[in-house]
Formats: C-alpha cells, sequence, structure tokens
C-alpha cells in the first residue's frame, strides 16, 4: 500500500471530523424535536467509512444499515442535502421523506440506509448479481451491524454470494453490542469474521482495529483486488465501538459508563489518527485546529440550510411511490 500524502491524511481528518460534528449537532436536534423518529449515530466508527471512501471508486455501489450518515457523508453527499434530510425537508437528498435511516443517492450509487436489521444484505447481493449479469466492472460494498450477522437474510445472502461468486465486499461494523445485548451474549460464534468460513468465502485473517484507519485501509485496499480480479466475495470484520447509545431512546443499561470513558481515550479515531500526524511532525496542532473549524463551519451552514428549507408539499405523498 502507497504511503498517503499529508494532504490526503489532513483530509481524513476533516472528514472523521465533519462526521464527528455531523452527528453532536443531530443529537442537539433531535433533543429539541427538530429530528424525529429514530436516530442512530455513528460517532467513534468514523475510520471505516473514510477509509472505504478512499478505495473505493464513485461507481461502485455502497449500501448500508440504519447508521448510515456517517457512511452518506463519506460517499460525498452534501453536507446540507443530509442534514435537511433529517429535519424531513424538501431539499432533503430522499426529498425529505426518508429522514434518518433511509438517507439515498442514485448518482453517487448509494443505495441506503435501510431500516430492517439484514434487510439490506440481499439487496446488496441482488445489485452485485446485476452488475455480474451485466458485465459491469463495479463492486458492492455491504456495510451491516454485528447484529444483522445473526439473521437469516445474512446466511442466505452470503450462500448466494459464495455460490455465484458475485463482486461483494461484506463489512461487519462489530461495535459489541447488538441495540443492548454484547455479541458474546448472543453469538455463538463471537468472532464474526469466522462465518464468513461456512461458506469458503475468504476474509480478514484478525478482526481489524476500528480506530486505526491504516489498518482498514489496507484490508479494504487487499480487499478490492481480490473482488475486482473476479474471485467472488471477501469479508471483513472491524472491532469499533459507538460512544452514544444505539439509539437517541437507549438508556444504555448494558454498560458502565467507565467502559465508554475508557473507549473514548483509547479507541477515538480522530485522536488516534490526530496524534499519529503530530508524531510524525507532518502537521501542526494549528492546521488539525484548522480542519476542525472548517468541518464545523460546514456543519453550521448546513444546519442553516435545512432551518430554512421548506418541508414537503402534502401533494408528495402520492409521488414517487412506485418510482
Amino acid at each position: 500500500m502507497t504511503t498517503p500524502d499529508k494532504e490526503t491524511m489532513l483530509n481524513w481528518y476533516r472528514q472523521m471530523v465533519l462526521i464527528r460534528r455531523f452527528e453532536e449537532k443531530c443529537a442537539e436536534l433531535y433533543t429539541t424535536g427538530d429530528i424525529g423518529g429514530f436516530l442512530h449515530l455513528y460517532i467513534g466508527q468514523e475510520a471505516i467509512a473514510v477509509a472505504a471512501q478512499s478505495i473505493f471508486r464513485a461507481d461502485d455501489n455502497i449500501i448500508t444499515a440504519y447508521r448510515d450518515h456517517g457512511v452518506a457523508l463519506a460517499r460525498g453527499i452534501p453536507t446540507k442535502t443530509v442534514m435537511a434530510e433529517m429535519l424531513g425537508k424538501a431539499t432533503g437528498v430522499s426529498k425529505g421523506k426518508g429522514g434518518s435511516m433511509h438517507l439515498a443517492d442514485i448518482d453517487r450509487r448509494f443505495w441506503g440506509g435501510w431500516a430492517i436489521v439484514g434487510g439490506h444484505l440481499p439487496l446488496a447481493a441482488g445489485i452485485a448479481l446485476a452488475d455480474q449479469y451485466s458485465g459491469a466492472d463495479r463492486i458492492t460494498v455491504a456495510f451491516m451491524g454485528d447484529g444483522s450477522t445473526n439473521i437469516g437474510y445474512f446466511h442466505e445472502a452470503l450462500n448466494l454470494a459464495a455460490v455465484w461468486k458475485l463482486p461483494v465486499i461484506w463489512v461487519v461494523e462489530n461495535n459489541q453490542y447488538g441495540m443492548g445485548t454484547a455479541v458474546t451474549r448472543a453469538s455463538a460464534v463471537s468472532d464474526i469474521v469466522k462465518k464468513a468460513e461456512a461458506y469458503g468465502m475468504p476474509c480478514c485473517q484478525q478482526v481489524l482495529d476500528g480506530a486505526d484507519i491504516f489498518e482498514i485501509r489496507e484490508q479494504f485496499e487487499m480487499a478490492e483486488a481480490y473482488v475486482r480480479d473476479g474471485e467472488g466475495s471477501y469479508m471483513m470484520e472491524i472491532l469499533t465501538y459507538r460512544f452514544r447509545g444505539h439509539s437517541m431512546g437507549d438508556p444504555e443499561r448494558y454498560r458502565q459508563q467507565e467502559e465508554v470513558e475508557k473507549k473514548k481515550t483509547e479507541a477515538d479515531p480522530i485522536i488516534r489518527l490526530g496524534n499519529y500526524l503530530l508524531e510524525k511532525k507532518l502537521v501542526t496542532q494549528e492546521e488539525l485546529d484548522a480542519q476542525a473549524q472548517s468541518a464545523e463551519e460546514e456543519v453550521a451552514e448546513a444546519i442553516e440550510f435545512a432551518k430554512k428549507s421548506p418541508f414537503p408539499a402534502p401533494e408528495e405523498l402520492y409521488a414517487n411511490v412506485y418510482v
């Protein structure tokens, strides 16, 4: 893997800070009633989405579950249209009809945001099958949480992906809790990546560190080369940690606050990358602060845009029902 230059790594830092600030502001807007419904934050998992976007092409397919804001922003969907969607506005990326869990952008081949646990995995297989059938040189990257790997959809999708050698990279973002249940209590195989072996599917040889953008990116690069060469699917497991609850309504009685605070110190991908850049004397603290300030301003502008945008007109209820 080639060593990225300073500008590239600074951009990664800014992207992660942008996602973090976006999510923090969404939490605030939820408490004020500006955002309704369910809200699942990506805080703590930012390195995964940013690492993926640094490897995959703009014409590759991306699909994920309901913790989708960070993946959408990393994909390059404008911050203001994502924020407008969060507020249910007509200028949102899904025209104000999807909300937090249903972000999608056809032009960027970002196919969502899906609310049903594991329900998007057969769709990922279908998208890849369509590309394989038409001869398109594309990869489908399917992100999922650890909880989805105990769902029937997961096993059906991986089985057919292996049978048909579909060009899919299956990415498990193992944040160690499926809602309020620890992985070790819900899954007979706690090393989730081993589940790929049941389908003869290659996988990363170890669970990846979700706070290390370099390690994640290197594995994505290896997986991309394998799948792009027509060898079939590949599975990755990235051990990460969400610093907030499963959703905004989560009382978090299943884990101690000391555990969370420890993870914030040890496993924050933004701090990890910032410290690396400083220790290698590649940047100054002032340069990092400037990137963070730029991200803050972009989120503030997005909120202003969203709040000034109109809600969908009543007749929009009947538009695009089938298409």
